[in-house]
């Protein structure tokens, strides 16, 4: 999938992938996408939530050798 911009959170434990995506998207045009990197088991749950909140479409999720993988769509 294609992306704008690209976050590594791995190492990082909640809330601060979701801050720091905050920080990004909010540097970003709408439209753009943010492939975002994290080995927090918790932020499956906290991405979801978040872009649900935020109104910021998250187009995927996966999980691969205990990293999550998101893609996140700017309102």
């Amino acid at each position: 999938m294609n992306f704008d911009r690209e976050l590594d959170a791995r190492g990082l434990n909640c809330p601060l992938p979701i801050l720091r995506a905050k920080k990004a998207l909010g540097e970003m045009q709408s439209g753009q996408v943010l492939r975002i990197i994290a080995t927090d088991p918790g932020s499956v749950k906290d991405f979801a939530a978040f872009c649900k909140q935020t109104g910021n479409e998250l187009l995927s999720s996966a999980e691969n050798n205990k990293e999550f993988e998101f893609y996140i769509k700017r309102k």
